[in-house]
């Protein structure tokens, strides 16, 4: 903290205040104050109270103090409840006194938290108002909000959420959206016998995705853990124990890039089913979007921030992953075509080939960079190539193509989900290829996990399975960036941070 004398001039003002009070013998953070009712409570209770009403009751309520107009003797202020309610003060001469008339103009400041104790009137407006016998500050804002005509950045949203959550009605609504849609999904879950589980953070080996892990030491055992990318291979060590229908919502980390969809720190829902696959992965998903819509939005066309609307509503389109490359590049592309062939095409497409990507991942790179923003609403891409799912099993017709869809809507991957390889022989295979994918440099390779292939060969049923980001459901259903639809993501200090 700054010395005193080099603040600026409103936290100057108020941390004199603080003294002030102090020095008074008053309490600028009391351990309670006077609170007997929410003022939503009191909106509720008497919204139908006439013009200029004296109600005789008497009533503690709190609120943060976002407007404040000071005049001879009788002062007005507006209260702000944490879940967005207002509601009016009012302190008179005649009913507070002179003292406390002087200390409420010259010790509360916008921001401050207090608790008001008076008689429920409506004033000769007809607003629905506090008549103060008393008041109690309940906290000094050392800080000043925001002023209105000059409102927070983006970038200030976030690092200062706490503000944003003070000043801005949206962000409170996004708040609350979040506990609504995982109350939706637990609900879909519930009505279709699924059972949720909790599965580890702290991994010995990670597995279950394609990604590079962020990497952690435990003193207790003197090793290396890995902090989740997915919790896939425990979800299916638990089908393989008999709890056939499983899902977990999950927090995984990935040690990648951060953009608008992408957030080193995620929420994450993953399911698996015995004896489905991944067409019932895909009925699956789309009821828990559609139902996630329905209980927020009351319709399956949401509203987004911006008012525009989207349909999520009806049997979603499907598409071929090399059907839809081969249309944006105008010539034939399969799960056959060479590196060679696909390196011509990503370099008249501007791509710049990572030497270390396999075949399948090109065609992948491919798609990204010239089919997504062709797919009109929400479209299950399905058909990816083998050599990037190695957890997948093989198309039942297709050589080179794995059982494997994700789900695009707005442009963005939603959620993913398969048709599992339950044989162990091929997996040990297919995991023994990624890690000499890792011994070569690729930092997404996954690990030869042995307990993960000793669960397998001790009987794993067909199964489907499925992950769904929870921060893109949202992006999904309001059409904000990921950083708006998590609470507090994870961004970089500024030197006024530290």
């Amino acid at each position: 903290m700054a010395d005193e004398d080099d603040l600026p001039e409103q936290l100057r003002i108020r941390r004199e205040k603080r003294a002030g009070i102090l020095k008074r013998g008053g309490q600028p953070y009391p351990v309670s104050v006077p609170r007997t009712t929410s003022l939503l409570e009191i909106r509720e209770k008497h919204k139908d109270l006439a013009i200029d009403v004296s109600t005789g009751i008497i009533e503690s309520v709190t609120g943060r103090v976002i407007f404040k107009r000071d005049t001879g003797k009788l002062c007005f202020a507006n209260l702000r409840e944490g879940d967005g309610t207002e509601l009016q003060a009012m302190f008179s001469l005649d009913k507070i006194g002179e003292e406390q008339l002087e200390i409420w103009k010259s010790e509360i400041d916008l921001g401050d938290i207090v608790s008001v104790t008076g008689e429920v009137i409506t004033s000769k407006r007809g607003e629905l108002s506090i008549l103060a016998n008393s008041f109690t500050l309940a906290a000094k804002a050392l800080r000043p909000l925001p002023v209105e005509h000059k409102p927070l950045s983006e970038e200030s949203r976030v690092r200062m959420r706490y503000v944003d959550l003070i000043v801005r009605a949206e962000a409170r609504s996004n708040a609350r959206l979040r506990p609504a849609v995982m109350r939706s999904l637990r609900n879909t879950f519930n009505s279709r016998n699924f059972l949720e589980v909790e599965t580890p953070m702290l991994q010995v080996m990670h597995g279950g995705a394609a990604a590079r892990p962020f990497k952690t030491f435990s003193n207790a055992y003197e090793m290396d853990l890995f902090l989740r990318i997915a919790p896939e291979l425990y979800l299916k060590r638990c089908v393989v124990g008999g709890l056939e229908k499983v899902f977990e919502i999950n927090r995984n980390f990935r040690n990648e890039g951060a953009d608008s969809s992408h957030s080193p720190e995620f929420a994450m829902i993953e399911t698996y089913e015995a004896y489905g696959d991944w067409d019932t992965m895909a009925e699956l998903t789309r009821s828990l979007v559609q139902d996630a819509a329905k209980s927020v939005f009351g319709s399956h066309v949401v509203v987004h921030h911006d008012g525009r609307e989207l349909d999520l509503g009806g049997k979603w389109s499907e598409v071929s992953l090399f059907d839809a490359i081969s249309d944006a590049v105008g010539q034939k592309v399969n799960a056959q075509t060479s590196i060679d062939d696909l390196k011509k095409i990503a370099t008249k497409l501007g791509i710049k080939v990572d030497p270390k990507w396999v075949t399948g991942k090109l065609a992948e790179e491919i798609f990204e960079h010239s089919a997504i923003d062709k797919l009109s609403g929400p479209t299950f891409v399905k058909g990816f190539p083998i050599d990037t799912s190695p957890l997948v099993r093989a198309h039942r017709q297709i050589p080179g193509v794995a059982e494997k869809w994700d789900l695009y809507i707005e442009g963005f991957e939603l959620a993913t989900g398969y048709s599992e390889l339950i044989d162990p022989v091929i997996q040990r295979e297919r995991l023994v290829e990624q890690a000499k994918l890792g011994a070569s440099g690729d930092l997404e390779a996954m690990g030869l996990d042995e307990d993960f292939l000793r669960a397998m060969e001790h009987g794993m049923p067909p199964m489907g399975g499925m992950g769904m980001g929870v921060d893109r459901l949202l992006m999904a259903l309001t059409g904000l960036g990921i950083r708006e639809t998590i609470l507090f993501p994870l961004v970089k200090p500024t030197a006024g941070d530290e």
